[in-house]
């Protein structure tokens, strides 16, 4: 989401001000690039295939992207209807300038679209080649095994990942997501991992606007706005401290060490930025320090899903 144009968000890095950053992931070794549809309206994703034209081997990265949000109020422009999914896997494919999509996730459920419809759109994808594998973000769990059922049953593509909100400061996917993912082998991939840039460090209270990104957001106040999100923040800077190294890293180490994460969905806006995350492979907390910084968690309301579902008709 950080590269692509400016115009659409006033943090986005336009297509120079990106190229450093997949220069510099692609030489340290990161080979799992993720962007979507709907980001800068498209624009995301031609960036994402410029550069990794030019800095990587096609061979050797994972190239993911997601459909779902639309980009305009035109009709047949957003859902997930076999329609859409399939003018929009053509979009995609074009615009990142590929002949298949590693990953093709879809964004979040569309309460408009039986799911059947949109599962045997997403296999037929698989069965011609143009999607490799596909994921879901942001369900709930009994969503997530609705499909995963519906797949086995009807033979069709099974979803093999999913990203989702999960961080230090918004634990409640471990009540039933996390371990179902864990249980049926499912991927997770989690977005927002430093909570919208909370947990890096550089901000001195909830609702602090202080940064370009906090300013225009607008979502970091909606997902974060608890007293004990910022014991959260003060557990992390504590363990950083101690450690000699940067909130971030530890937030990220965090994430992880946790046996069902894949990779954490990273966007990096300066280069120290990525470097953080890179340190943070590298880094292995202890027992003790973990209870450190799950300790001041508290449960929250759900958020970070799609809106609620209309209500049935009586």
């Amino acid at each position: 989401m950080s590269y692509g144009s400016p115009s659409w968000r006033p943090w986005v890095l336009d297509a120079d001000a990106a190229a450093p950053f997949f220069r510099r992931a692609v030489e340290a070794g990161v080979n799992f690039f993720d962007t979507a549809d709907m980001y800068s309206l498209g624009t995301s994703e031609e960036v994402t295939g410029r550069w990794l034209r030019e800095y990587a081997v096609r061979d050797e990265v994972v190239i993911a992207t997601k459909v779902f949000f639309p980009a305009n109020d035109r009709p047949n422009m957003g859902g997930l209807s076999r329609k859409h999914i399939q003018q929009a896997c053509e979009a995609s494919l074009r615009r990142l300038g590929v002949e298949a999509i590693d990953l093709y996730q879809i964004h979040r459920l569309d309460p408009n679209t039986p799911i059947e419809e949109t599962l045997a759109a997403l296999d037929q994808l698989v069965a011609q080649g143009k999607v490799r594998s596909i994921g879901a973000s942001s369900t709930y769990a009994w969503e997530l095994m609705k499909a995963l059922a519906i797949s086995e049953r009807r033979g069709f593509a099974r979803f093999a990942t999913m990203q989702n909100h999960y961080n230090l400061v918004y634990r409640e996917e471990e009540r039933e997501m996390i371990p179902l993912c864990e249980a049926e082998g499912i991927a997770v991939i989690p977005w927002s991992p430093l909570a919208r840039g909370l947990l890096a460090g550089t901000r001195q209270k909830l609702g602090d606007d202080s940064t370009t990104r906090s300013k225009s957001d607008g979502l970091d106040r909606i997902l974060y706005d608890q007293p004990s999100d910022w014991d959260v923040v003060e557990a992390v800077r504590a363990v950083a401290k101690e450690r000699g190294a940067k909130p971030a890293q530890v937030a990220l180490a965090w994430l992880l060490a946790k046996p069902c994460v894949a990779a954490p969905i990273v966007g990096a806006t300066k280069l120290e930025h990525l470097d953080d995350a890179l340190a943070a492979v590298e880094i292995k907390l202890a027992p003790e320090e973990i209870r450190a910084l799950e300790a001041p968690y508290r449960p929250h309301p759900v958020k970070g899903l799609a809106p609620p579902r209309p209500p049935r008709p009586a």
